[in-house]
């Protein structure tokens, strides 16, 4: 028994010691395959466990305003951290109390408290306290050469932590055109405006730098140099002129503010260039304060109303259809289309008018008679012309999110047999302000469509990258003869038509006002979600246009008022009058008393007709038209005015006696 006990007892051994050599064998053979075989894969794993790339953003560049003043910048904001465990005991100790000092000194608080956290991090072998957050750069560049930081990431223990903020030193104003890009809550990428359109030239190149894990979610650079350098983006000079900006702006603002309105806009434009100077976009938050969110002027496409009849009258004029001078009978203030009404804004119309006066009138009945009665029979040719000056397509401006226009064409299936009439008094149509706006300045630039733009240049320091020159659409969207008819009706708008309330003798300016009934189609009443757009579109100085405006208010408070020379009008006329007639009291104006020849040979000349008997017409042939309204007048005659410039041609012969109430017509050149 004992014996067969010895060797089951051996058996047991031997298998034992077999299982212990086969689980060594097994052991050693996935050691080498670790070692040899899957070594990269796992060293690989581990390193990146514990070692990243990660991106460090490059400066965005900033956006200028065309003198200069910065509009957005990419500010760094910083972070430091310490940790705690990296610097040797002999460091620490040396540099503890000499950093604690510098850093209470910086951040105003006592050199104890510094001294005890620093010192409680080390014993808590805490590697990611936090020392101090949103420090500029120069702060940073200070607390980096602190005892001790001064060492180093891997001697001084100093961890530096960079984000960039997007600043706008001007605050919010033309907030919407200068944007952003960005990417949103769902993912993404959000690009509005000059910041959204110009990207690829702002963001410039990103950076690489590896850091190491120290902690949970907390890394730390490996070295003080960056792998890769970020490239800093390019610099942007928009079109925007910073005065003006704020001009428009407030101008903007007091009236949606007067008016209770629920959204308006203003784009100001250098009529030679196409360089949008000035674009306020507001509307009205639930609290009745009003902010930018939308970009109105360059994304909302609407019918447009009475600032659409200048499109007729060109049309009309450039055709040889009629003259200014052609006489309408406005039919008591209501004409009917196809079961249609057609109103004018005044009860009982205007009586027999020219075409010119029904212009400034803003008659509906005048304006709608002319272009159907003149193209009713060839509808295209009316169509034809619309196309031509760029109405039925996009300008095609840097700006992402510009509307898209409608011209109704004969071709359509929706064309009908009021498409025509309504065109004439600008509505069946739908354009965005600066489509409208776009028009206007062709007409104040003597014909020549330009792209408004929005930015100037691109520039690296003082190196330029990219121009932005002018850039013409059409040179010629009709002839010189039809354009000065047109100045000429659009300055007599402001100086005796729907827009006389903002006539003023020190500067001039044209344009045509608007006021059109939005979502007409759904009711008949504001409650049925019907409202009105004001608008008032044009130029100044009128005789050498230098900018061109548009400025649209909705749905202003009908109690308060809604047609366009009162509602937006007032607008137009604040920037004119600001840039035009607001000295500063630091200016002196030279020279008072020096003589100019040409200016005393003027006033020589209308002292001497002046001086003719009162009872007989003078001979005013060859006088400025401001000088001769002004003699005519005080002599007791009405005066009507055509063209501009000088009196070519007067109605009444010189000599002739001057009886009551009487007429003078007055053709200039």
């Amino acid at each position: 028994m004992a014996v067969n006990d010895d060797k089951k007892i051996s058996y047991r051994m031997y298998l034992v010691a077999f299982a212990i050599f086969v689980m060594a064998i097994l052991i050693t053979v996935k050691l080498a395959n670790i070692q040899w075989v899957e070594g990269d894969y796992y060293r690989q794993l581990a390193k990146d466990r514990t070692v990243r790339d990660f991106t460090i953003p490059a400066n965005r560049g900033n956006v200028y305003s065309a003198d200069g003043s910065l509009l957005a910048t990419s500010i760094p904001n910083y972070k430091i951290r310490f940790d705690a465990l990296a610097p040797k005991s002999e460091d620490f100790n040396k540099y503890l109390e000499p950093l604690a000092d510098s850093l209470a000194v910086m951040f105003n608080k006592p050199s104890e408290h510094y001294y005890s956290e620093l010192k409680k991090a080390r014993a808590k072998k805490n590697r990611y306290y936090l020392v101090a957050k949103g420090l500029s750069f120069t702060e940073y560049m200070r607390i980096k050469s602190f005892p001790l930081f001064n060492l180093g990431a891997y001697k001084g223990g100093i961890i530096t932590e960079q984000k960039t903020i997007r600043e706008h030193p001007i605050g919010k104003i033309a907030k919407r055109t200068i944007g952003y890009d960005e990417i949103d809550h769902a993912g993404l990428d959000k690009a509005v405006g000059i910041e959204g359109a110009f990207a690829k030239y702002l963001n410039g190149k990103d950076g690489r730098r590896l850091m190491q894990k120290i902690a949970k979610n907390q890394w730390k650079p490996i070295s003080d140099n960056n792998e890769i350098e970020p490239v800093d983006g390019y610099d942007i000079v928009s079109t925007i002129d910073v005065y003006i900006q704020d001009i428009a702006h407030h101008a903007l603002l007091k009236q949606l503010e007067f008016y209770e309105a629920d959204h308006g806009c203003v784009v100001v434009m250098e009529t030679k260039t196409g360089y949008v100077k000035a674009i306020s976009n507001l509307g009205r938050a639930t609290d009745g304060s009003y902010y930018e969110t939308v970009n109105y002027a360059v994304g909302e496409s609407q019918e447009p109303g009475s600032t659409f009849k200048l499109a007729g009258l060109i049309s009309l004029l450039e055709d040889k259809k009629v003259d200014t001078s052609k006489v309408y009978d406005s039919r008591g203030g209501e004409i009917t289309y196809s079961n249609r009404k057609v109103r004018d804004s005044k009860r009982g119309g205007y009586g027999k008018i020219t075409l010119a006066r029904g212009f400034e009138l803003s008659s509906n009945t005048v304006m709608v008679q002319a272009v159907y009665d003149n193209y009713k029979n060839n509808p295209q040719q009316f169509v034809d012309h619309l196309n031509a000056f760029g109405l039925n397509k996009k300008l095609g401006v840097s700006i992402k999110g510009e509307g898209v226009p409608r011209i109704p064409q004969t071709t359509d299936k929706s064309w009908s047999k009021i498409s025509l009439p309504w065109m004439g008094f600008g509505y069946g149509v739908s354009l965005t302000p600066l489509q409208t706006l776009a028009l206007y300045n062709a007409v104040a630039n003597n014909g020549e469509l330009v792209r408004p733009l929005f930015v100037k240049e691109i520039k690296e320091w003082d190196k330029t990258i990219k121009k932005f020159d002018k850039e013409v659409i059409n040179p010629k969207i009709c002839s010189q003869a039809t354009i000065d008819k047109v100045k000429a009706v659009l300055a007599n708008v402001v100086k005796k038509g729907t827009g006389s309330k903002l006539y003023s003798p020190n500067f001039s300016m044209a344009g045509k006002t608007g006021t059109a009934q939005v979502n007409y189609g759904k009711g008949k009443s504001h409650d049925d979600g019907m409202y009105y757009s004001s608008s008032f579109a044009g130029y100044f100085p009128a005789d050498k246009p230098e900018y061109s405006c548009i400025v649209i208010i909705y749905k202003p408070s009908i109690n308060k008022g809604y047609y366009g020379a009162d509602v937006s009008g007032p607008v137009f006329k604040r920037i004119a009058q600001k840039i035009y007639t607001d000295v500063p009291s630091t200016n002196r104006v030279k020279k008072l008393d020096k003589q100019i020849k040409k200016q005393e040979q003027l006033y020589a000349a209308y002292y001497d007709k002046e001086a003719v008997s009162k009872d007989v017409v003078p001979n005013i042939v060859g006088m400025s038209g401001m000088d001769a309204v002004a003699l005519l007048g005080n002599m007791g005659l009405k005066v009507q005015v055509i063209g501009m410039g000088k009196v070519k041609k007067q109605s009444l012969k010189p000599g002739q006696a001057i009886s009551k109430d009487q007429t003078i017509i007055l053709e200039l050149s």
